[in-house]
């Protein structure tokens, strides 16, 4: 059996989830050579198989509700996306502000509010492994705990 075509597998890539062009370009990287993948890549994006805006997109929907703005943007810039293409799909899929994702975030994994310094610290660290900026994180930890929420 013959072996897969650079487009073969892009499409195959693509056929699963939708990459960026810097993720695409990794992963076919072992199969060809720079200007062949960079071609391939091109061609996709013409076809539109493949677009960073609509990636970018697609994963702030799919990580805004357990995820802060900050690991967002680490995330997303560990992905070859630019910064502005990153800040706008931010902006324009994340319908709740940050406080309110946040508050969401700590209220499902934690449903008492921290008793002592041990508890209050450990809360802090999930909160900022989450991305969620520190003084967001003071802010929300030291409000009054909301049974209603």
């Amino acid at each position: 059996m013959a072996e897969p075509s650079l487009r073969e597998r892009a499409l195959r890539h693509l056929a699963r989830r939708d990459h960026s062009r810097a993720e695409l370009a990794k992963k076919l990287a072992a199969y060809g050579d720079e200007d062949e993948i960079r071609a391939v890549i091109e061609r996709m994006g013409e076809l539109g198989l493949q677009s960073d805006e609509r990636f970018a997109q697609a994963f702030v929907r799919s990580k805004a509700a357990r995820f802060g703005a900050s690991r967002l943007r680490s995330e997303m810039a560990r992905r070859g996306l630019d910064r502005d293409l990153v800040d706008e799909a931010i902006a324009s899929e994340c319908a709740e502000s940050e406080s309110e994702r946040a508050r969401s975030v700590l209220r499902s994994r934690f449903t008492t509010p921290p008793a002592d310094a041990r508890e209050w610290a450990r809360q802090a660290r999930f909160l900022q492994t989450r991305g969620f900026a520190p003084d967001l994180i003071r802010k929300l930890l030291k409000e009054p705990h909301d049974e209603s929420a």
